[in-house]
Order: C-alpha cells, then structure tokens, then sequence
C-alpha cells in the first residue's frame, strides 16, 4: 500500500468512525487512550499554561547554552510547583508546559499554583540565572512566566502514529488558557484567568491578608473573542 493509499485508509477510519468517549476519573496517561480509534476520555478539568517570556529574544540575542538553562529552569521550576498541588502534567511544547487539575477545589488549586510560580520566577529562578548569567541582567532580560486558567469540559484523545503519538486536549477549557498565557500586556500581569475561575475561587485564593481583592477584571480578546478574564500581580511565597 502506498503513502498516498495509507493516508486515505486512516482519514476514512478517523473521520468516518464514530467517537468511543468515556468519563474520565483521573487524568489519563498515553496507554491509557487508544490509538487507532476514535477513543476518547472526557473531563470536567481546569487547565494550567505557564508560558515562558521572551522567548524569541532568548534565543536570538543570547548563546543557546545560556537560552536552554533559562528554558530549562523555568519549566523545571514549574512543573515542581504544578506537581506539588497534585496537577497532572500532560505536555511540553517548546517553553510552555500544560497542566491539568481534576480533584478538590481544583480552580482555587491551580490559581495558588500559578501564584507561586509567579514568585519562584521573581524570587527564586531569577536571582539564580542572574548570578550564573550577569549578561541577562545588564541586558534587562526578566525571567517571567505568564500563566493561563480556564475550567470546563474537555475531552482527551491520542494523535500522531505509533512511536511517535501524544495526547491532545480538545474543548473551550484547554484552548482559552492557552490563549490567557499568550497576553502580553502590562508586565507586573503575569496570571490570567477565566471569568467562571474567579467564580468558583474560595476566599484565600480571591483575597490577600487585608481582605483585598487580589485579582482586577479584564476584558480583552481572547482568540477573536471578546472576553471578560480576571488578572493579577499578586504572588505567593514559597516556604
């Protein structure tokens, strides 16, 4: 069978097939999705992206050694922060990771999370890098990750062919906190999140010590749409 054969064979068995769904309890695992069928496993998530700033001028004006350790810190950093309020990491690509929060009160969750890794950035992966590395320092070159939260229904599925397949995340959910951790707007805002987040917040992650709310409404667009999303430059110290 040719390439050609091979490609029409498989589009007839994606498109033509009829979707297996099925209730997700916990967040799945590749082996845990079918490949060669329309399986998929449906979740009622809130979705995490921590996306790296600046990457382009990373990797334009710096040595690819010192962009890769900066890269490098971020995600580590993060994903330890993410895994230590029990969110479920399900994909890299390039300086963003993506995780996704099932369990408890999983909006405030993943909103705490996103606080801390705005500090650990701040106070922690910063002062590190800029001893290392002096150059980024003079160079002004802050080490930011802007984080994107939006909850709902999501259904997960398997892509790609043997050896070489990922899963990916399909719904509202996953594709406005992508689009929340590419806002580019004033610095000091680094976690954006979706109105029905901030919603369902409890008050230790809505509020600081002085009863003062800790996030601003922001309507901007999102993905060609206009959206009201909440915002903050608050962080979280890490102990």
């Amino acid at each position: 069978m040719g390439l050609r054969d091979e490609i029409r064979s498989d589009l007839d068995a994606l498109v033509g097939g009829a979707w297996s769904v099925r209730e997700g309890r916990v967040v799945p695992g590749t082996d845990d999705v079918r490949l060669f069928t329309n399986d998929a496993v449906k979740l009622d998530a809130v979705y995490l992206y921590a996306d790296l700033l600046g990457s382009t001028r990373l990797a334009r004006d710096f040595p690819w050694e010192t962009a890769g350790k900066v890269i490098r810190a971020a995600l580590r950093t993060a994903s330890k922060i993410i895994k230590s309020y029990g969110g479920d990491i399900r994909s890299y690509d390039g300086d963003r990771v993506m995780a996704i929060f099932i369990t408890g009160a999983k909006n405030s969750t993943a909103a705490e999370c996103a606080l801390k890794i705005n500090y650990a950035m701040r106070r922690i992966v910063e002062p590190a890098l800029y001893a290392e590395f002096p150059e980024l320092e003079r160079a002004g070159f802050d080490v930011r990750m802007s984080v994107g939260i939006a909850s709902g229904d999501a259904v997960i599925t398997r892509a790609g062919v043997r050896g070489s397949s990922d899963l990916v995340s399909i719904g509202r959910a996953p594709n406005i906190a992508a689009k929340l951790s590419d806002i580019r707007a004033e610095l000091y805002y680094r976690v954006y999140i979706t109105e029905s987040v901030y919603h369902s917040l409890l008050e230790d992650s809505k509020y600081d010590n002085d009863g003062n709310d800790m996030w601003s409404r922001y309507v901007t667009d999102v993905g060609g749409e206009r959206m009201t999303t909440y915002r903050t430059s608050y962080w979280w110290g890490i102990g």
